[in-house]
């Protein structure tokens, strides 16, 4: 089935054919007729099956028909909430380039920017919000969200949005919109509490939407795991960088104290990385996203302020720096790569004390992650061959003295 099948307003079909959209995934194709029915949806998908565009274009298309029916805009008709600023971002751009050809407007609505400026744009009568949860309560509080028109309310990354400490907040915001509304909620990772919180908020007739739920991972994917001492992690990541300098990295470290080390180990050695996390100023984080989508810096050292919802086009390495603690991170951050279809891959690094995480996540996940065997030369070549470790010679020259005199052994055994 092909997306012209659908007989959506001729500036919608204009907006997709503009993004080169020919079918819709699977993800799309059962949830567009549902949602254009008006019915509740509870979606859960793989990553990067292309969840935004599956809420995004049908409810485009119903705020597309609204406006056409009336003689003018009657305000903010669709609120979107979204965990991240980042994520936010992004789903805004999505929308803007679908209906840029329709009447449909669209505002991100996000800490760190100015108020006025969204104030402004509310008050011209903008037809969705895409919003973190605490901007948008600031401004419902303050009066300038008006909820007795919205039709629709809809949850990215749903799970981390009910189990961050939102709920009651979003449970009273349920209060404040019309009990006709429509209700959608999508996320690639769901469990059985998040679940039950999940259904008691929708319509008892809920559309309940699965793709592919016993793997949550996409099998485009191709991730593996190798074992080395924490400290020597900086050493590998140096090398696969080197090794893949044309390609895209995104690296994924647990806390933001060790991702500032390790971009300033990276910096160290003479590699240009860039870096995400939550205490970064707005405009920054903004801007690192900017250079590294572009290529201008091809590998990203992010927290998990960057696992969930980013599309970034042509990441072609994920690389698990230190093993998530919550294994339903580990898809996300893995979800990076292998977008809609295309061959990714993902390398965790795993530290001894770091096993029962990744039993953990193998648990989860039902099945074994591949291995990576590095055997003691590789490993000790890893280490020597690090530009940090050219700086001090004296221990350059031990090194090669002992890899020198276990290669005279192994080839003393082989003559043997």
């Amino acid at each position: 089935m092909k997306f012209e099948s659908y007989h959506f307003s001729e500036g919608l079909n204009k907006g997709i054919r503009s993004l080169d959209w020919k079918r819709p995934t699977d993800i799309q194709f059962k949830s567009i007729t549902s949602i254009l029915e008006g019915e509740d949806v509870l979606a859960v998908a793989q990553t990067g099956t292309g969840k935004t565009a599956a809420y995004a274009i049908p409810t485009i298309e119903i705020l597309e028909q609204i406006n056409e029916s009336q003689r003018r805009k009657d305000g903010l008709k669709c609120i979107i909430l979204a965990p991240t600023h980042e994520l936010v971002l992004q789903i805004v751009d999505v929308i803007e380039s679908l209906c840029r050809y329709t009447s449909v407007s669209v505002i991100g609505l996000l800490g760190g920017e100015k108020y006025d400026k969204q104030v402004e744009a509310l008050n011209n009568r903008v037809d969705i919000a895409v919003a973190t949860p605490g901007r948008l309560f600031d401004l419902i509080h303050q009066g300038h969200v008006k909820t007795h028109r919205i039709r629709s309310l809809i949850l990215d990354e749903a799970d981390q949005m009910l189990d961050l400490g939102f709920i009651n907040d979003i449970r009273q915001l349920v209060r404040l919109l019309p009990s006709r509304k429509q209700t959608l909620f999508f996320s690639a990772t769901i469990n059985d509490y998040i679940k039950k919180v999940a259904y008691s908020l929708v319509k008892q007739s809920a559309i309940r939407i699965q793709i592919s739920p016993k793997n949550p991972i996409a099998g485009n994917i191709e991730h593996t795991v190798a074992f080395m001492e924490m400290d020597d992690k900086r050493f590998f990541l140096e090398r696969l960088i080197r090794e893949h300098e044309d390609k895209k990295i995104m690296v994924f470290v647990r806390t933001l104290v060790r991702a500032e080390r390790v971009y300033k180990a990276m910096e160290r050695v003479g590699l240009a990385t860039l870096l995400i996390h939550r205490e970064m100023e707005q405009e920054e984080r903004v801007q690192n996203l900017n250079l590294f989508k572009d290529g201008i810096i091809k590998v990203l050292i992010s927290t998990d302020v960057g696992a969930r919802g980013l599309d970034i086009k042509d990441i072609i390495y994920v690389v698990n720096y230190d093993i998530p603690e919550q294994v339903e991170t580990y898809v996300h951050r893995i979800g990076r790569t292998g977008r809609i279809r295309k061959k990714g891959y993902a390398v965790s690094f795993a530290s001894p004390h770091e096993k029962t995480l990744l039993r953990e996540i193998e648990a989860y996940i039902g099945e074994h992650i591949e291995r990576l065997s590095i055997d003691q030369d590789d490993y000790e070549e890893t280490i020597l061959f690090s530009e940090e470790q050219g700086e001090d010679w004296q221990k350059l020259m031990n090194l090669a003295k002992d890899l020198e005199a276990k290669n005279k052994r192994k080839k003393n055994k082989k003559q043997k």
